[in-house]
């Protein structure tokens, strides 16, 4: 035994990159843990002050024949600073102050209608909650550690995922409480079980705020010996002018079988009164599978969907487009500027899905990601669509990334469309 810290590695191994601000114990740091301070209910907390964030900034390029062409310039800073007070506490503020919403700042080229400087600076709070669990913060009330106390808890405006951003993908104003490792004799080994309730700054499928909504759910991810599931329900309550209620739950399986990594899931949403952008009855299935090549750390995947009706996520942030931009490359939203998915990433009574291979270089600090996509109607109102994109990325010191994105996309009775982005992204 000694009092003197002996590190795990050498401190010249830990990474160079660190916060630009740090108040307190280093967030890398090595060496004795302050004493702290102790408060009445017997916790410590030893609070430290962490700011980080991204800095990106492009420039898109589209050619679509349903649109104007645009060409744009477009920046967005997602700044942070993390209040650490313990392991388990801890305060998060974030802004984005070079946007609003969906808007960002900008220098538009084209189309000549919208030439100029678009300034959507703002003060605006993006995300602002206290999360920590009540064991460790009234350890007193459980010394011996044995009256299930161990609930977690989150209060304020925090992210909200769910089923892989199919079901919600939104920062809403909200309280969660969490009971964890949850042991279920000869059947499971840890189950998590949340209760959600949400009141303010909810976005719903039309990736618009709905200033009426609210939110109830409960939400739970089970392991078992071979996969993990997540059984998720969720009521999103609002007037009929907006869309009224619906009602919404998920289902998912994650697991490897053989060398493939693989994941299915099934959402469907239910409009309770009558159907609207907002909120519609559907069901998406949807699959995953992937591996690592041998001999190699390049990947190999292919997702899949099917979109029966109209399904409508329960909550989608201005800046995520819709329920099936996981797929790949060719349907995700960039969140920087106007630069669209090339293929819809809305689950609209559609059938289809993407394949790629992501190849790393240089240790890793290069990778190149080439994608086939397509998606077809399963109704005639659905447009028919295909493409084929990349994306390359290089890392460069060790807070700086280099991005070049690009893509062509054709539709049935339509000219072709092609995208093309450059972005250079700062680590802060």
């Amino acid at each position: 035994m000694s009092n003197e810290p002996i590190p795990m590695i050498d401190p010249e191994q830990l990474p160079e990159r660190t916060p630009p601000i740090e108040i307190g114990p280093d967030f890398l740091g090595a060496g004795n843990i302050p004493r702290g301070i102790k408060l009445p209910t017997g916790a410590v907390w030893t609070p430290a002050l962490w700011v980080f964030g991204d800095l990106r900034t492009s420039f898109n390029y589209v050619d679509n024949d349903e649109a104007p062409e645009i060409a744009e310039s477009a920046v967005r800073l997602d700044i942070f600073a993390n209040l650490q007070l313990s392991g388990t506490e801890r305060v998060l503020l974030g802004m984005s102050p070079l946007r609003s919403d969906g808007d960002f700042t900008s220098y538009v080229f084209e189309p000549d209608a919208d030439e100029g400087f678009k300034n959507e600076f703002n003060a605006d709070i993006t995300t602002l909650f206290f999360e920590g669990e009540f064991g460790e913060i009234f350890p007193n009330l459980d010394i011996e550690d044995s009256k299930s106390l161990d609930i977690g808890f989150a209060v304020g405006r925090q992210p909200i995922f769910f089923q892989e951003g199919m079901m919600f993908n939104d920062t809403i104003d909200s309280i969660a409480l969490t009971r964890d490792t949850v042991s279920v004799r000869n059947f499971s080994p840890d189950t998590r079980v949340t209760a959600l309730f949400g009141w303010n700054d909810i976005d719903r499928d039309d990736n618009r705020e709905d200033h009426k909504a609210m939110v109830f759910g409960v939400f739970t991810e089970t392991d078992f010996r071979k996969t993990t599931t997540n059984f998720d329900v969720a009521l999103v309550t609002s007037n009929e002018r907006n869309g009224g209620d619906g009602l919404f739950a998920g289902a998912s399986a994650v697991q490897r079988l053989g060398l493939w990594n693989t994941a299915f899931r099934v959402n469907t949403s239910i409009a309770l009164e009558t159907e609207a952008a907002s909120v519609s009855d559907g069901t998406l299935l949807f699959g995953e599978i992937s591996r690592t090549l041998s001999r190699s750390e390049d990947i190999v995947y292919g997702n899949f969907f099917w979109a029966i009706n109209d399904y409508s996520s329960a909550a989608r942030d201005a800046t995520t487009g819709g329920p099936l931009a996981r797929t790949g490359l060719l349907f995700e939203s960039v969140g920087l500027g106007q630069y669209s998915s090339a293929l819809s990433n809305r689950a609209d009574n559609v059938v289809g899905g993407a394949l790629g291979h992501q190849i790393f270089f240089n240790n890793n600090r290069t990778q190149l990601v080439l994608e086939l996509g397509g998606r077809k109607g399963t109704k005639k109102s659905t447009v028919d669509a295909g493409a084929a994109g990349f994306r390359f990325q290089q890392a460069v010191g060790s807070r700086f990334v280099v991005r070049l994105d690009g893509y062509g996309a054709i539709q049935e009775h339509r000219d072709g469309s092609i995208g093309v982005r450059t972005e250079f992204m700062i680590r802060i």
